[in-house]
């Protein structure tokens, strides 16, 4: 099926829709694995910010390792942030912070996508005199090479007035587009943003930001534990050939391998995710009694904690005890409320 988005070439044929729809089927089972999954959710959202603030600063030539990240943010307050590397990682982090927390008041304009570039860019020096606004200077974008040098992947727009309009347009069609699937509409915008590049510098950084406020916005929370930007990162190479190759032909190009790059990544993540999951839950040690409890749900799904406290000769708070805990480590599950409370194996 071949269609015209916003000023894009679009092949949306079987594989893409297929893969699209495993994406939403995922999504639509997330809630239940949510309210399941509570501590171990925690522990993989921090692990994330960590691996997405530093794989983000690293495809812009950062040299700092997810170890020194994560010591650098936990000392924040402490820090003076002297090195560029550093300034970035925490832009970065506060940036990712402020669409984590704020993410449904964000909306898609130019004054919030400015304020984004203010905080990416806030603690560099060198960055004053143009945080927050339009570029003044011509920009391409280069990809930095294993051998130090640089290669152009492409041109961007002219700034002034062309990029004003390129970025009027962009916001226009988004805020506009009924139709067009969130996921599809997501990959566009970014793919647009990275292609006007509106600002001087952190156009990179900030459409990876971007990318995890839309998929927010649409309902995708699960972002939150993954890092998008790590999987950027661990395919670079294909993620600048899939820009200049697709760039070549602008303007009215086809996205069809940009939209597929970035489903595929999504898919990814999904699976890491999935996979992070299962390795917590079977780290998580049970004891004698949370196995005999275990065992007596498996035989008795829908049991509340009195029945359990009854049949397996155990006091009542005990039980409830372990049963809060079994729920904290993902092994049942909860439904009901009061009397009515029920228990269920995962």
């Amino acid at each position: 099926m071949s269609l015209l988005i916003h000023t894009l070439k679009l092949e949306l044929g079987m594989k893409l829709m297929t893969e699209l729809s495993k994406i939403d089927r995922f999504d639509a089972s997330w809630a239940t694995i949510e309210k399941r999954e509570g501590t171990s959710l925690k522990q993989l959202k921090s692990i994330a910010t960590v691996r997405s603030v530093g794989a983000s600063t690293r495809i812009e030539g950062s040299k700092m390792t997810d170890d020194e990240v994560a010591v650098l943010i936990e000392k924040l307050s402490i820090s003076k942030l002297e090195e560029r590397d550093e300034q970035e990682v925490i832009g970065y982090f506060e940036a990712l912070d402020t669409i984590a927390e704020n993410y449904e008041s964000i909306s898609i304009s130019e004054s919030q996508i400015k304020n984004l570039h203010k905080i990416l860019m806030l603690h560099g020096d060198k960055d004053a005199w143009h945080r927050g606004n339009y570029k003044q200077v011509s920009n391409a974008v280069e990809a930095n090479l294993v051998d130090g040098t640089k290669q152009i992947v492409f041109r961007t727009a002219e700034p002034g007035l062309e990029t004003q309009d390129a970025m009027l347009q962009l916001f226009e069609w988004y805020n506009s587009d009924k139709e067009t699937i969130p996921l599809v509409k997501a990959a566009l915008f970014i793919y647009e943003f990275l292609s006007i590049h509106p600002f001087q510098d952190g156009n990179g950084r900030l459409s990876r930001l971007l990318g995890s406020l839309l998929l927010l916005k649409n309902g995708y929370s699960w972002i939150q534990y993954v890092s998008f930007e790590h999987e950027i990162e661990s395919r670079k190479s294909e993620y600048y050939k899939v820009l200049m190759q697709t760039q070549r032909n602008r303007p009215g190009e086809n996205v069809t391998d940009w939209l597929t790059f970035f489903i595929s990544c999504l898919i990814n993540i999904q699976e890491q995710l999935l996979a992070k999951l299962e390795e917590s839950r079977t780290e998580q040690p049970v004891s004698q009694r949370e196995k005999r409890i275990l065992f007596f749900i498996q035989n008795h799904a829908g049991c509340g904690s009195s029945d359990i406290a009854k049949k397996l000769d155990m006091a009542l708070p005990t039980v409830k005890k372990s049963l809060a805990e079994l729920v904290l480590k993902g092994a049942i599950t909860k439904e009901g409320q009061g009397k009515s409370t029920g228990y269920f194996v995962v």
